[in-house]
């Protein structure tokens, strides 16, 4: 039962502490409008497109204004568009052109399953529409690209991971002049989940719904004023007391989630309890980490807190929802997390360091600027050392690495809005080049054998 207290407590959530529903997307499967002639294929997704989700926004907003929570993000995933390229041919810009207009006719914030699957290989259409990368998020806006270079079951790919290196590289250059704001929307997966609601990664899995509701949940400043609270408790009040916000903050989200599919008319997928920040003050996992006991982000001492963090929220939100899934945990986004911009931009925060961070958060080395002038190869090493991670430990990880062209290290880079911006970090450039060069594929670990 709801009671006066639980009330009032989620309104102080939601006034004070940046508690919103950070998503509501919509999964959408195109894998029956793939034709022979490409032309025909696109005409057949703008009209999917537009016809399933035309009420998506309007029905986002009416249960924002009737429950109070904000929803702040109204998105679509996507089936990959490599396996529609594999069937009709053609050049694959196309593809996202009709996605655009698709976005803009519906009014979404963004489209994701620009994507292509090639963990143990390239099939067809894998390579071209990779090859097209650069080019479909300079012409777009609204369009978001993922790549999976490997998993637990297959291992890494090391001829994509190489690609993606070039790929990272040009992208970058194609939108030099608005802040390298394409490489912002691409993301290289190991292990990536078929129901992710959050961008960039977002796309359709191939075994999902024709249509189904994801909705991503978010709350870091919940959860840092539910810590003031207990600034004399011991880890497990601590633990205990991160559970018990994220079944709250979860809650919410299973709400918004079943109103919005049954007033859709679609099925209710999952709820992604990620505790996604933003450059707001007051809105940081960073300073959740520092709360716990942290003079600054980035201490020895980081990757345990966020360990801790990471499984009490899981801990916490699976119990207040039917169905848990996508990425769910805690985000370390560099640039969309105020807290993480001041610990990098002080020097407290390295690049080594949040590579140790992405073996117990859910996602990976996430919106970091690079210097303009690294090397695809240097890039490729990222991607294969962040892959390694997710490969030996059965978890999802991800590079989104923001190569800042004409800028280097101590200078900063703005995005605005919730992709914020931040300082240029310092790589090592060691090259890697004979090892990146090599190709073939990195076997699957001995822990894949579970059948």
């Amino acid at each position: 039962m709801i009671n006066t207290q639980d009330i009032l407590e989620t309104i102080s959530m939601i006034r004070s502490e940046h508690l919103d529903i950070r998503t509501v997307t919509m999964g959408i499967s195109l894998l029956d409008c793939a034709r022979s002639d490409i032309n025909e294929s696109c005409r057949k997704i703008y009209d999917k497109i537009a016809f399933r989700a035309e009420k998506l926004v309007k029905t986002s907003d009416d249960i924002a204004k009737e429950y109070g929570v904000p929803i702040i993000n109204k998105r679509i995933a996507v089936t990959p568009i490599a396996m529609l390229a594999a069937a009709s041919g053609g050049d694959p810009v196309k593809y996202a052109l009709a996605l655009e207009n698709a976005a803009q006719q519906v009014g979404v914030n963004f489209i994701g399953g620009y994507s292509a699957l090639v963990q143990k290989g390239f099939a067809g259409g894998d390579e071209e529409l990779i090859r097209s990368i650069p080019e479909a998020l300079a012409v777009t806006e609204h369009i978001c690209s993922s790549v999976n270079i490997g998993s637990t079951k297959a291992g890494i790919n090391m001829d994509a991971v190489k690609l993606m290196g070039d790929i990272v590289k040009q992208t970058a250059h194609a939108t030099a002049d608005r802040d390298c704001i394409g490489a912002a929307k691409l993301v290289v997966f190991c292990n990536a989940p078929d129901d992710n609601p959050f961008m960039a990664g977002a796309f359709h899995g191939a075994g999902e719904p024709d249509c189904v509701i994801n909705v991503g949940v978010s709350g870091p400043g919940v959860v840092k004023a539910a810590l003031e609270k207990i600034p004399e408790g011991d880890i497990t009040d601590v633990a205990d007391t991160i559970k018990k916000t994220a079944f709250k903050i979860t809650r919410v989200g299973q709400l918004a989630a079943y109103e919005a599919a049954k007033r859709l008319g679609v099925p209710f997928g999952i709820v992604d309890l990620s505790l996604a920040p933003t450059p707001a003050v007051g809105d940081s996992v960073a300073r959740i980490l520092e709360e716990i006991g942290l003079e600054n982000c980035g201490a020895h001492g980081t990757t345990a807190a966020l360990a801790l963090l990471n499984d009490a929220v899981k801990k916490g939100g699976t119990m207040a929802s039917s169905h848990v899934g996508g990425l769910s945990g805690a985000f370390i986004p560099v640039t969309e997390d105020e807290g993480m911009i001041a610990a990098a931009s002080a020097g407290h925060l390295c690049i080594e360091k949040l590579e140790a961070m992405t073996a117990v958060c859910s996602v990976g080395l996430d919106m970091i600027v690079v210097p303009g002038d690294t090397s695809p190869e240097v890039i490729s090493g990222v991607i294969a050392d962040e892959a390694a991670i997710g490969l030996i430990n059965y978890k999802t990880t991800a590079v989104r690495l923001i190569p800042a062209i004409g800028k280097r290290v101590g200078d900063t880079l703005n995005f605005g809005g919730l992709l914020g911006g931040g300082p240029v970090m310092r790589l090592n450039e060691s090259s890697p080049a004979k090892f990146i060069n090599r190709g073939g594929r990195l076997p699957a670990p001995l822990q894949s054998l579970r059948n």
